[in-house]
């Protein structure tokens, strides 16, 4: 009987999670599809105005602001994240993982608003006195990013490289390899799918992350020109405007925030096939 009751609690358990996203679904496309029809979706998609007072909607540079700052975040946090994980897995002490694990595990639970204020305060000024302009910028967005997403990545590539059976790299030393090569040729290869699931879990913070980019980003709802340039991410935009938007301002609003969640789907429906693909 407490078997049957608690299949029951983990099924409804289970079918609230998939209502959740549902209702998010429904809410997002039922509300979005009828602005981009009404706008046009090449005009929506590919046209580089935003000027919804003028009735102009074009969210081409926040696509590829959010794009290239995810890139940028990317190109800063994973290899120091995985490097990261692979040194506490396989190189740490004892003593040194003891202060290096609840530091990571701090930095995931510092606000979004602290890193902004943060890189306000550190990588705007700095970034200013060596590259010039304001130093809100396409580059201080991917820095700040690249941190922000280094606890996702470090937990998650630690989790799934000591989940690599021990007998990898007793094998590798049997066969003549060193403790570095063992590490870096057997059990880093055998942990791939989770370091990709890491680096998936890692785009989507770094992509759907609104509060710190909107302090540091520079908001400019232009087509990213440079590094050292301002722009605006898709969230940045939602977030900025959706206070006094309304009508068909509003419902464009929510478009991008479809536009948004279809490319995380589609980052999603890649890894699953990378994984399947692996797999064979």
């Amino acid at each position: 009987m407490k078997e049957k009751i608690m299949r029951v609690v983990f099924l409804a358990a289970a079918c609230i999670c998939i209502l959740c996203v549902a209702l998010i679904c429904l809410f997002l496309f039922v509300n979005g599809i009828p602005a981009i029809v009404k706008i046009g979706p090449l005009k929506f998609l590919t046209g580089t105005v935003w000027k919804p007072g003028s009735g102009i909607f074009g969210i081409a540079p926040m696509i590829l602001g959010s794009i290239y700052v995810t890139a940028g975040a990317i190109i800063c946090g994973v290899p120091a994240g995985v490097l990261t994980a692979v040194f506490m897995a396989k190189f740490c002490g004892k003593t040194l993982r003891k202060i290096i694990s609840p530091a990571v595990s701090l930095l995931a639970g510092i606000p979004s608003v602290i890193y902004g204020f943060f890189a306000l305060v550190v990588l705007v000024p700095v970034s200013r006195a060596l590259f010039g302009g304001s130093g809100k910028s396409l580059l201080t967005a991917s820095i700040l990013l690249g941190i922000m997403i280094l606890p996702t990545i470090i937990s998650v590539s630690e989790a799934a490289l000591r989940a690599v059976p021990e007998i990898y790299y007793e094998g590798a030393l049997a066969l003549g390899a060193t403790h570095e090569q063992a590490v870096f040729f057997t059990v880093l290869p055998a942990a791939k799918p989770g370091i990709l699931a890491a680096v998936v879990l890692g785009i989507g913070r770094a992509i759907g992350e609104t509060m710190a980019v909107v302090m540091v980003a520079g908001n400019q709802a232009a087509m990213p020109e440079s590094l050292v340039r301002g722009l605006r991410t898709l969230t940045a935009n939602i977030v900025l405007e959706m206070g006094y938007a309304a009508d068909l301002h509003r419902e464009a609003l929510i478009a991008t925030a479809v536009v948004l969640f279809v490319f995380i789907l589609i980052i999603n429906l890649l890894l699953s096939l990378q994984k399947r693909m692996a797999k064979r």
